[in-house]
C-alpha cells in the first residue's frame, strides 16, 4: 500500500511580493491569485488523498497560529506543526522531516513540498507524484522537474538524461543555477532541462544516509534540535531547540545533498506550475484582458498594456504604461517595471535597515484571537479597530505607559478589570486605567468588534505585561 508522508515547508517570507507579502503574514498565507483559499491551503488540499498521510508543517514560530487556523478552516488535522526558532534554509528542514518520518516508520517515504507554489491541476500533480513512488521507496532521491514552457530566467534548472515523458524516471546529470536569457533558451531547446520546482519524494532512510555522507553537521544539529525540542500538546506544536537549530549550516537541500548524491532521479512534471517568486509571475498566472493587463481590486487601465495592478482599497489608475507592476496596500505602494521586479527584495532590505515597520506588518495585524488594525495615531494617542473571534480571549495583561478606552461596536464583549467582570454591549464603553490588570473575551457566537483609544507616553506593542495567556505567547506576539 502506498503511503506518502507530506512535509510542508512554510518558513519563507516572500519578500519579492512586498508590499502584499510581509514577515508577519507572508505570501503562502495569502490568496494571491484570487479570493478564496491561500497558497498554503491549496498545498494542504493538493496533498490530501488516500495515498497521503496527515501532513506535517514546518513554519516560523511567529506563524504557528496562522498555520493552525488555516488548516482548521480546511478541516485538515496535521501530524504536527514544527516550529523553527530562527530562519534556516531547506537542508535543516529536510533533515528534521526525515528524522521525524523515520520515527513513525522504518520505511517511511516523505514528500518535501513548498507551501507557496501555484499548481493548476492537483489531480495530475498527484498522479505524477505517485509515478515517482516506486523509485523513492527503493532509495532513490526523486525530484520533480517541471517541463518548461519557455526560457524562464527566474528558475533553476535540472539537466536529466533521457527523453521527456509522462511517468518517466530519469537520471539527473546536474542542477544549474538561474541562467541568463540566452542560456535558458539553449536549455529549453535541448529538451534535456527542466525547471527545478524544489519538490522531492524520498525515503527517510535515504535522506538520513545522504546527510550522513555529504552534510553530517546538518544531520547532527537536526538530531539535537529534535532531542531537546519542547512539545506543546495543547496546540500540537513541536518547538525545535533554538541553540541546536541555529548552529546548523544555513544551506539548501540542493547544495547539501541533491547535487552530491549519485542516486538522484527526476520525474517530469507536466502541469501549469509557478513559484510566484515575483510580481511578473503573478501577472503570468492570472487571466488578462484584451490588452494583456491583469488586476485585483478597484483598478482602471487606460492606454496601458501587459501590466498588473492590485488595490487593497483605493482606486488605482494605470495610464499610458507598458510592463509595469503596481501594488497598493493600505500603508504602502509599489511601482516597478517587470524587468526590475526581482529587485523588490532590495527595497525590503532598505526599509528594514531604516527600522521601518512596513516590511514586517500589514496595517491589519493578525493574532490567534483575531486581529487589530491601526486607524490613526499621533505622539501620545493611537486609535485601533479590534476584532475578537467567537470564544476567544486576549491575555490577562497590564501596561506601564498607556491607558485605554474600549467602545463596543458589534457583538458582545466580556471585560475583566482588576478582577471585576462586566459585559459590554454595542455602543457601550469602558475605561482601563494605566497599570490595571485587564482582559477582553468574546463570549458570543459572532465576531466582536471594538474601537480602542490608547493614550500615554509610549504606545508600542511590547508594552504588555502578560499574567495569563491561553496561547503561551511572549510580549509583542
Amino acid at each position: 500500500m502506498v503511503t506518502i508522508h507530506p512535509f510542508i515547508l512554510s518558513g519563507g517570507y516572500g519578500t519579492r511580493l512586498w508590499p502584499l507579502s510581509r514577515q508577519a503574514y507572508p505570501k503562502q498565507f495569502l490568496a494571491v491569485i484570487e479570493d478564496g483559499k491561500s497558497l498554503f491551503q491549496q498545498t494542504c488540499e493538493r496533498l490530501s488523498a488516500a495515498e497521503f498521510a496527515a501532513p506535517t508543517v514546518l513554519c516560523s514560530a511567529e506563524h504557528r497560529f496562522i498555520v493552525g487556523e488555516q488548516m482548521q478552516d480546511l478541516g485538515v488535522s496535521p501530524q504536527a506543526i514544527v516550529l523553527e526558532p530562527c530562519a534556516r534554509n531547506t537542508a535543516p528542514a529536510a533533515a528534521i522531516a526525515a528524522l521525524l518520518s523515520a520515527q513513525r516508520s522504518d520505511d517511511a517515504v516523505l514528500m518535501l513540498a513548498p507551501s507557496d507554489h501555484l499548481i493548476a491541476d492537483a489531480e495530475a500533480f498527484r498522479a505524477t507524484v505517485l509515478s515517482g513512488y516506486p523509485a523513492a521507496s527503493q532509495g532513490m532521491l526523486v525530484t520533480f522537474g517541471v517541463m518548461p514552457t519557455g526560457p524562464h530566467t527566474g528558475y533553476g534548472y535540472i539537466e536529466a538524461e533521457g527523453r521527456q515523458g509522462k511517468g518517466a524516471t530519469l537520471a539527473v546529470k546536474r542542477f544549474v543555477e538561474k541562467p541568463d536569457a540566452i542560456t535558458a533558451a539553449r536549455y529549453v531547446a535541448s529538451g534535456d532541462f527542466y525547471w527545478n520546482a524544489g519538490i522531492f519524494l524520498v525515503s527517510a532512510k535515504a535522506v538520513i544516509e545522504a546527510f550522513h555522507t555529504h552534510q553530517p553537521d546538518v544531520l547532527k544539529q537536526a538530531e539535537l534540535a529534535l532531542r531537546h525540542a519542547e512539545p506543546d500538546p495543547d496546540f500540537n506544536f513541536i518547538c525545535l531547540d533554538e541553540r541546536s537549530y541555529a548552529a546548523s549550516p544555513n544551506i539548501s537541500v540542493d547544495y547539501a545533498i541533491m547535487e552530491k548524491a549519485q542516486n538522484v532521479k527526476c520525474v517530469p512534471l507536466s502541469v501549469q506550475w509557478s513559484d510566484l517568486g515575483a510580481w511578473p509571475a503573478v501577472w503570468e498566472a492570472m487571466d488578462k484582458d484584451e490588452h494583456g493587463n491583469a488586476s485585483r481590486g478597484d483598478v482602471v487601465f487606460h492606454n496601458s498594456t501587459s501590466s498588473y495592478a492590485y488595490s487593497d482599497g483605493a482606486c488605482v489608475s494605470v495610464v499610458g504604461l507598458t510592463d509595469v507592476m503596481v501594488v497598493a496596500t493600505k500603508d504602502a505602494i509599489l511601482v516597478t517595471s517587470k524587468d526590475d521586479a526581482q529587485s523588490v527584495k532590495n527595497i525590503v532590505e532598505d526599509l528594514n535597515a531604516k527600522g521601518r515597520v512596513e516590511p514586517a506588518f500589514h496595517k491589519r495585524v493578525y493574532r490567534p484571537w483575531g486581529w487589530f488594525e491601526g486607524i490613526d495615531s499621533e505622539d501620545r494617542f493611537q486609535v485601533k479597530r479590534i476584532m475578537v473571534k467567537p470564544g476567544e480571549q486576549l491575555s490577562m495583561q497590564s501596561h506601564y505607559h498607556r491607558a485605554e478606552h474600549w467602545i463596543a461596536v458589534h457583538g458582545t464583549l466580556e471585560v475583566t478589570i482588576d478582577g471585576e467582570t462586566q459585559l459590554l454591549q454595542e455602543n457601550q464603553s469602558v475605561y482601563i486605567p494605566l497599570g490595571t490588570k485587564h482582559r477582553l473575551t468574546n463570549p458570543g457566537r459572532i465576531q466582536a468588534h471594538l474601537i480602542e483609544v490608547q493614550s500615554g507616553t509610549y504606545l508600542g506593542e511590547d508594552d504588555i505585561v502578560r499574567y495569563e495567556d491561553v496561547y503561551g505567547r511572549r510580549p509583542g506576539e
